[in-house]
């Protein structure tokens, strides 16, 4: 369990750098010509990567499981307060594809993007690697305020701002 916030900024810091490797993987795929091929690759990226940032949180379906079900609860209840239907639950392709869904323009533009010639191409890395920084950052911050809601005593942690 982690037990400092020194603790939890590494693994936030740690997270960042997955997620930016898998990004440009999700770049790469995006320049392939085949239709679909990006949003298979980012699927299958998604439904690693999202569990793979829960896990290195303690905060995967496994690790939730296994908490005191008071505890437990906290976890779920922090994390649907922050609109998160990831942290502590079983990642599944339809979880993702939600989650896809809410960059939709960007993906569908991507898709679209890759049939201009050179050109779109590049756009479509682009929005594609955009799109999965977004999806996978979102997911830190999500999992790092909830763990840091865990391990501060009540009350020490300020209210998460809604520009985030």
């Amino acid at each position: 369990m982690i037990r400092s916030l020194a603790e939890l900024d590494a693994i936030r810091a740690e997270c960042r750098k997955l997620v930016t490797n898998r990004s440009l993987v999700s770049a790469g795929a995006a320049v392939v010509p085949i239709p679909g091929a990006d949003l298979i690759a980012d699927i299958g990226l998604l439904t690693t990567l999202l569990p793979e940032i829960s896990k290195r949180f303690d905060l995967d379906h496994e690790q939730v499981a296994r908490l005191e079900p008071q505890l437990a609860q906290r976890v779920l209840v922090l994390a649907s307060s922050m609109g998160n239907n990831v942290i502590g639950k079983a990642i599944t392709k339809r979880i993702v594809i939600a989650m896809l869904r809410r960059v939709g323009i960007r993906v569908a533009t991507a898709s679209a993007a890759k049939y201009v010639p050179v050109l779109g191409s590049a756009v479509a890395a682009t929005i594609s690697f955009g799109a999965m920084k977004l999806v996978g950052n979102s997911h830190i911050e999500d999992c790092y305020r909830t763990a840091a809601a865990l391990i501060a005593p009540p009350g020490a942690l300020p209210a998460p701002s809604s520009s985030t």
